[in-house]
């Protein structure tokens, strides 16, 4: 906890990573194969896509586990195998982050079921609580610094994954997101002021949304919760716009000079923890780095709802180069 805790005592925003999915199917994964089982068959391209974020400035960055639990891997007849390859993703990302020689942290990333949380579907609680701990059991025993819970839209799957992080390794703190997707709401109807709430009660050590509709939706959601819950270190980890296909593939469109507007805009709003969701790659998240750093910190004063955020200003300082990898 006092590693990230740390980070936030010297800057009033901290920086995350981007996508993983996006630049492992650029890396070679094929659609409708599990993307943990690379790590086992190809460390090296996922540690990779992590050095490139280490590179671009990220504080922060998750490991490959999103569809880790047993829930998702039994599609792939891969659920006996969930702790060999939580433990695999923890420690590839790990030894990455010690090669670097920086203090990046490591977050067991934990993704959502993919089934629906009893009464409206078949899922238990009792037996979501068992599949998350599971999961982040295999990511404590790799050595991660928190765990952090993404893309959710069901608070009581929420609730059942806190439980099992909890149930696992109670020392670890717990960062978690929501994609709120649908009219400002998540899916299964959670406003950003509803999750704020919840994020304070449950203490978690920071909450906030990812994925969604592109940057504009984003910046309503930080605004919101910010409002709502102002002690609260939100979280905004936006996609890179929305994605068109081109090709018969999925192409996001955002620029980094867009998201790097974003990143300084999301500060100004009140997100203290920063980064980028789907189409998001090193070269965003630099531009998010240089940004945030040039930018005088100058935060906007709660408005109505819908307003856009005012432009950011640059600060009158020069610009440190630094060399990044691309």
């Amino acid at each position: 906890m006092n590693s990230l805790k740390n980070l936030f005592e010297n800057q009033q925003a901290v920086l995350a990573d981007g996508a993983m999915g996006t630049s492992l199917f650029e890396a070679g994964l094929q659609f409708g194969d599990p993307p943990d089982l690379w790590n086992i068959l190809h460390p090296d391209r996922v540690r990779a896509i992590q050095r490139r974020y280490i590179e671009a400035g990220s504080q922060i960055i998750l490991t490959n586990t999103f569809g880790g639990t047993r829930f998702r891997l039994k599609l792939h007849k891969l659920d006996g195998r969930v702790h060999e390859l939580n433990q695999a993703g923890a420690e590839n990302l790990r030894a990455e982050v010690r090669a670097s020689g920086k203090p990046v942290l490591v977050a067991g990333d934990i993704g959502p079921s993919g089934e629906i949380m009893a009464p409206l579907g078949d899922l238990t609680f009792d037996a979501a609580v068992d599949g998350f701990a599971e999961q982040a059991a295999g990511l404590a025993a790799g050595g991660v610094d928190l765990f952090w819970i993404e893309t959710m839209s069901d608070l009581d799957e929420v609730r059942a994954a806190i439980e099992g992080a909890r149930r696992a390794a109670p020392q670890l703190p717990i960062v978690c997101t929501l994609s709120f997707d649908t009219h400002g709401c998540t899916m299964m109807g959670v406003t950003p002021e509803t999750a704020a709430k919840f994020m304070r009660d449950q203490g978690l050590f920071a909450g906030g949304g990812n994925c969604g509709n592109g940057s504009d939706e984003m910046l309503e959601v930080v605004r919101r919760m910010h409002a709502a819950e102002p002690e609260l270190i939100v979280v905004a980890k936006s996609n890179a716009g929305m994605p068109v296909l081109v090709k018969g593939k999925a192409v996001y469109q955002a620029t980094p000079d867009e998201m790097g507007e974003f990143a300084v805009r999301a500060r100004a709003l009140g997100a203290r923890l920063i980064g980028g969701c789907c189409g998001n790659n090193q070269n965003h998240i630099q531009a998010m780095a240089t940004r945030l750093q040039d930018t005088e910190y100058e935060p906007q004063a709660p408005a109505a709802a819908g307003a856009a955020p005012a432009p950011a200003k640059k600060a009158p300082v020069q610009r440190v180069n630094r060399r990044r990898a691309t």
